[in-house]
């Protein structure tokens, strides 16, 4: 048996949620089944359970930081939420196999073991290259990003198992490239893709399961006679949770209040339906390159979710919309992009999916653009932190006025 940490736990199968984003509008579901699987279940998580709602916005991490001391065994980080990783708290928790600081020691411990239907189980995670280059740059600064694939079969050669559990921050496709690259792996958890495929897919001897997003279901796997089976869920209503959480979920009902403030009335075209997200920034975007002395307003699409609009507005709803608590910044293009304004716009999609410009096309020239202070910190070399207008004010006046 390895060295660890600590005793070995025992347990007969291995539950991952992935990508909750702080989603917890109604968190007796996920709260009661964790709590009721935990004592013959290994619970994990795929990364970015913190940022993407107004409850973390308001809570600054302090609840979902309680909900993963209190009912998780293993986390991988990703990239929202890099951070809260690194608090004292939440470190022994976190594995990860292919970050390392500039010496070169990993920055989390690499290997969590368990015991899983009387299987040792070498339990990693790693983040992907898309994710790595998506945290904000003092986040990365002095970071190392070790190819996921080197870095797996590396442990495998170093540590013995009955078998192999890895928890990916790196999206479907990739895990399933992984999957071939490292047959040696038996399960693989997979998150930050976002994407609809929740069916368990099986490469080679690999099991490829992604558990429903934003709190809405887990993925689970279990020891089947040489092999694993692996299956998908939902968290089911709940009548109450147990009584050593009532005080989280009383804290969350108070956070969830404040969220009910009015904030005014819709613009008509925006009242009682979905909310166009290109038309949205589209509008936002002309709306600040007229209001800046900029040569381009470039901002990307996954910055904003869609709700379903009513006739007003809440604090809650426009922290729905913007879930990140962007600031607005302007910064000099790096000088690759300045007569290549289009390499700048497949550079960003390629990383960031759909990109909205004004003006659009871009001109042949750009030199200085606004954006938010995530893209020019992950993307466009910006150093310093963004201080300008905050992204949330400039969606809020674009809802509220009655001109595109």
């Amino acid at each position: 048996m390895p060295a660890t940490a600590g005793p070995v736990r025992s347990v007969q199968a291995i539950l991952a949620t992935t990508d909750v984003h702080s989603a917890l509008d109604d968190p007796a579901p996920l709260l009661s089944h964790l709590h009721r699987a935990r004592p013959t279940t290994l619970v994990v998580d795929c990364g970015d359970f913190f940022e993407g709602s107004g409850l973390y916005q308001l809570g600054g991490g302090t609840i979902e930081r309680r909900i993963l001391t209190q009912l998780y065994d293993v986390l991988a980080p990703g990239n929202h939420g890099w951070h809260h990783h690194l608090e004292p708290d939440l470190r022994p928790l976190t594995v990860c196999a292919n970050v390392t600081d500039q010496t070169g020691q990993p920055l989390f411990r690499p290997v969590h073991w368990a015991q899983v239907g009387g299987q040792l189980v070498a339990v990693t995670a790693v983040l992907g290259e898309q994710a790595f280059t998506c945290l904000p740059a003092q986040h990365r600064a002095g970071l190392r990003f070790i190819s996921p694939t080197h870095a797996l079969n590396a442990l495998a050669a170093n540590h013995r198992a009955d078998a192999w559990v890895l928890l990916s921050h790196s999206g479907y496709e990739h895990d399933t490239e992984l999957a071939r690259a490292c047959p040696h792996l038996n399960v693989i958890f997979a998150g930050h893709c976002h994407s609809d495929h929740y069916e368990p897919t099986t490469v080679g001897t690999t099991l490829v399961a992604k558990g429903y997003e934003l709190g809405a279901g887990y993925a689970v796997a279990t020891p089947n006679g040489t092999g694993w089976h692996a299956g998908v869920h939902s968290f089911t209503a709940a009548a109450g949770v147990p009584a050593s959480l009532q005080d989280l979920v009383r804290d969350i009902e108070a956070t969830r209040e404040r969220l009910h403030e009015p904030l005014g009335v819709l613009a008509p075209r925006f009242r009682n339906r979905p909310l166009n997200l290109p038309r949205l920034l589209q509008d936002v975007a002309a709306y600040l390159l007229a209001s800046n002395p900029v040569d381009a307003v470039v901002l990307n699409q996954t910055s904003l979710r869609t709700v379903r609009m009513r006739q007003y507005l809440t604090v809650g709803e426009l922290m729905g919309i913007e879930p990140f608590a962007n600031r607005l910044t302007t910064v000099n293009l790096p000088d690759r992009f300045n007569h290549r304004p289009e390499e700048l716009v497949a550079d960003l999609t390629r990383w960031m999916g759909p990109i909205i410009t004004a003006p659009d096309p871009l001109p042949s020239r750009v030199h200085r653009v606004l954006t938010t202070g995530y893209v020019a910190a992950a993307f466009l070399d910006a150093t310093e932190p963004a201080t300008g207008r905050p992204f949330a004010d400039v969606i809020r006046h674009v809802l509220r006025t009655n001109r595109p």
